[in-house]
């Protein structure tokens, strides 16, 4: 199969890689369409420390090409169009009997980030994947690959969705208005909250507004603590989710927290500086400080059936869809501050 292969830190090069045999549990998935996430960005320009050469992509989709000679022929049969559950969860280890296989104790040593024998990654950037047929997930013939494409995006966003208790009526602020950010924008609006976007690009506030939030804030040329606690009576948010990857917009985003509300750290930070929290204010108010990375099996199966069933569109958000021969550029495309989402198409 071909394969995008970055070599090293800048260098990437379409090769051909060859499959390794199926074995019986196991399914074979020709890629159709991959995202470019902020971390294969990374990965690109060598921020990240995992070993090179390494098949970066995790944001992929298409369609079921072959299947093991154990896999169950009732749910999972050839012609499906089809996801895979990206980590690679060990399922026996306390956290993935926890329920929380997102944070696997040996998720660090898989080849997924280090290989010192051969190629590292999630494989997504190549004409095809081969997968355990328990991490598959099954779309209708009818959803589009574009959409398909936004299963992990939209699977981490509710996993961070999950971290909270959004009540009907709440007010929850974002910050930052990329991809991600509005995603959490429409999950936050599905669950009857009154959503506020921080952000200091206008284009990025009215895409917001046009996706139904109900306020919008320039940080820029305003005091966002202050605007938030103008529109929330004072108190500030009840939930936030900060979406950016600035330690000081870290420190605002509890800042802007209600009393006996939640802040959802959901981005890296980029430099991962300290961050000086007043914690006085965490113990008197009650406020909860937490994180979330990466999507639960949970969280992916709702992804799956959010746009399946086209209860959540994400496709306003795709910024460009790229051959994938045309890699350099739709990376250049995807590393632009202003960009939403930048897909890779292998075929159809």
């Amino acid at each position: 199969m071909k394969a995008i292969v970055l070599e090293e830190p800048g260098k990437s090069a379409i090769k051909e890689v060859e499959l390794p045999p199926l074995k019986e549990d196991e399914v074979l998935l020709r890629i159709v369409t991959s995202g470019i996430c902020t971390n294969d960005v990374r990965d690109f320009n060598g921020e990240c420390n995992y070993s090179y050469p390494r098949i970066g992509g995790h944001e992929y989709c298409g369609i079921i090409e072959e299947t093991g000679s154990n896999v169950n022929s009732r749910c999972i049969v050839k012609g499906q169009k089809a996801v895979t559950y990206i980590i690679d969860d060990c399922k026996i280890c306390y956290y993935c009997k926890h329920g929380e296989e997102n944070i696997c104790e040996g998720l660090p040593q898989t080849k997924t980030f280090q290989n010192p024998d051969g190629l590292s990654g999630y494989g997504g950037f190549a004409e095809y994947v081969i997968c355990k047929a328990n991490d598959v997930f099954i779309y209708p013939k009818d959803v589009s690959f574009e959409t398909m494409a936004f299963t992990e995006p939209l699977a981490c966003v509710v996993n961070s969705i999950h971290r909270t208790d959004i009540q009907f009526g709440d007010d929850v602020l974002v910050i930052g208005g990329g991809a991600m950010g509005l995603l959490h924008v429409m999950a936050a609006r599905l669950k009857g909250a009154r959503v506020i976007l921080s952000e200091p690009l206008e284009q990025r506030r009215n895409k917001a507004l046009g996706l139904g939030c109900h306020a919008v804030i320039d940080p820029i040329n305003a005091d966002a603590v202050q605007e938030v606690k103008k529109l929330t009576e004072g108190r500030g948010a009840r939930i936030v989710f900060n979406t950016t990857a600035s330690p000081a917009v870290a420190k605002q985003a509890v800042e802007m927290t209600a009393p006996g509300g939640t802040c959802v750290m959901f981005s890296s930070l980029h430099p991962n500086d300290p961050v000086q929290v007043n914690m006085g204010a965490v113990h008197s108010y009650q406020i909860t400080v937490t994180g979330a990375v990466s999507p639960t099996i949970k969280a992916y199966q709702q992804s799956t059936l959010l746009l399946g069933k086209g209860l959540l569109d994400p496709t306003p958000l795709i910024e460009g869809i790229y051959d994938y021969r045309d890699f350099d550029a739709a990376m250049k495309a995807a590393a632009k501050t202003e960009s939403y989402k930048v897909l890779l198409k292998f075929g159809e």
